[in-house]
């Protein structure tokens, strides 16, 4: 069994975050395919917001290490203002030093194959690239999403940053991964030297945690019994997945008289304000319900439950895919993303069997989409079975534990001719 130093912001017991489940599920299956983690996390106090229920599945024996780490907008501010450097290339930069000399020392004692660090805390490859100096360890920085891209971030300093931090990724790095084919092609025009090394792993769905939740929620009652219930499942981003659109569509839908049956639910949408100001403003509170965090497992069992489930993902994002969008898949319920028709979230519900996408710009469009669901079309909401079997997160740690027995293996270099 070969060792794997998995530097990660993102790990139990942060909660709110679908990235958690990449880092940990890579973590769980990994051994399958002759992979050992030992992870290098932050202090728990750096984290917004914790839960236990994911803990649980960390493997038993795992090596799990937390470094010494602050969140700066929240714990090295003075009365809410903070000196831009403590959050540069992200508020979580404090992290960088005491990881650094803990990973030197899980290094030493567990003598590691290879390092994995994993954005979109930018922090973790400064740690990666590090350690990978330090050791000469092979090294893959896994990115998910694009980087430094145009108008983000939005401050010009940090843009700076997080490219100097790109930089430094693709100058060293034996491998980049990413989780959408639109961002792997963008960095392979950006870093053409660097393309052979850049490879797709995207996200997916934990087989396991479906089976033990598939059984009991098939025997529950609708959400809302009598009305018809769309569940948008994650974090609502004012930005990144707009939703005024989407709550303009809401009223459209309730004018014509098809909205008496429509429910929506944001479930841990973190932005609650705002979606409770843009009900207000369309009049639509009475379709809308806006619900906290639960544990993982009841999440996907309100999946199961839902009449239908919803995408928002917004232009800007055309590189992306949200990571909840393959648990959605394999929910097999009826599937509505609003969404812009060129980016990859829609190319990958088409690849999936899933044709209902209405652009998440267009009110007119969400509104047509909703009302033919609630009229009682269905038609291209479900995903193939193909398609959901490709997707589960133990054939993306299979696909992962490949490419690092590939930059691990021994090269033999090829003998000088003999001259006769």
């Amino acid at each position: 069994m070969k060792r794997l130093l998995v530097v990660a912001y993102h790990f139990p017991p942060l909660a709110g975050s679908s990235g958690v489940q990449r880092t940990l599920r890579f973590v769980q299956h990994l051994p399958r395919h002759g992979w050992e983690a030992v992870v290098l996390t932050c202090s728990t106090r750096a984290y917004d917001d914790v839960k236990p229920d994911l803990a649980r599945d960390i493997p038993q024996g795992t090596v799990v290490e937390r470094a010494f780490a602050l969140d700066a907008a929240r714990q090295l501010s003075v009365g809410g203002r903070y000196p831009g450097w403590l959050a540069r290339p992200d508020r979580w930069v404090s992290w960088w030093p005491g990881a650094v000399l803990a990973g030197r020392r899980l290094i030493r004692e567990h003598r590691p194959s290879a390092v994995f660090s994993t954005y979109p805390i930018a922090t973790a490859h400064l740690i990666g690239d590090s350690l990978a100096r330090a050791s000469g360890l092979p090294w893959v920085a896994d990115f998910r999403d694009p980087m430094a891209q145009e108008g983000y971030p939005a401050d010009a300093r940090t843009w700076a940053s997080f490219s100097r931090v790109e930089q430094r990724v693709f100058a060293r790095a034996a491998a980049c991964t990413f989780t959408a084919p639109a961002a792997a092609r963008m960095y392979r025009e950006r870093y053409p030297d660097s393309a052979a090394r850049i490879e797709l792993i995207e996200n997916g769905y934990d087989e396991e945690m479906f089976a033990r939740v598939t059984d009991v929620a098939t025997t529950c009652e609708p959400l809302n019994p009598g009305a018809l219930t769309l569940l948008h499942s994650g974090i609502v981003y004012p930005d990144e997945r707009d939703p005024r659109q989407f709550f303009a569509a809401l009223a459209l839908v309730k004018a014509s008289g098809a909205g008496a049956r429509v429910r929506v639910r944001f479930r841990a949408p973190v932005h609650e304000a705002l979606l409770a100001d843009l009900a207000r403003a369309h009049g639509v509170a009475d379709m809308i319900e806006v619900v906290p965090h639960v544990a993982y497992g009841d999440a996907l069992r309100e999946m199961l439950r839902a009449d239908a489930l919803i995408v928002l993902q917004a232009a800007n994002c055309n590189e992306q895919i949200p990571a909840k969008l393959y648990e959605y898949l394999r929910a097999r319920r009826p599937l509505l993303a609003f969404t812009d028709s060129r980016g990859d979230t829609a190319a990958t519900m088409r690849a999936s069997g899933v044709t209902a996408i209405a652009s998440l710009d267009s009110a007119d469009e969400i509104a047509g989409l909703i009302t033919r669901f609630a009229a009682g079309d269905r038609a291209g909401t479900i995903a193939t079975d193909e398609a959901i079997a490709c997707g589960s997160r133990q054939a993306r740690a299979e696909h992962l534990a490949r490419l690092l027995d590939d930059i691990t293996a021994p090269r033999v270099m090829a003998r000088p001719a003999l001259t006769v």
